[in-house]
């Protein structure tokens, strides 16, 4: 594994990844994580096509909440500034007549 890390980043010694190992926190994974790794992948295969299907748009869905969140705090902060700067109410006011 090191050999192909050091050639595909045309590293000369191992030290660099010796130094990233330790930088890092990284470490050889242990056989428990192997396993479970192996164990992962399998389970992952043996999932229907429909079970797939929900889980990337589970995936999908999520995405999308994470750029809604984002969204409406730039709005937010739209606001926030428009109301400082300006010196204009852009909220409602709670319990204001409709």
């Amino acid at each position: 594994m090191k050999r192909n890390i050091k050639k595909k980043y045309g590293f000369g010694g191992s030290g660099n990844i010796y130094r990233w190992i330790t930088k890092f926190g990284l470490s050889k994974p242990d056989e428990k994580q192997i396993e479970l790794n192996r164990a992962m992948k399998e389970e992952q295969k043996r999932k229907t096509p429909q079970e797939q299907k929900l889980e990337a748009e589970i995936a999908s869905l999520k995405r999308e909440l994470e750029h809604e969140r984002l969204k409406t705090r730039a709005l937010n902060t739209l606001i926030d500034v428009a109301e400082r700067e300006l010196k204009i109410s852009v909220r409602k006011k709670s319990g204001a007549k409709q």
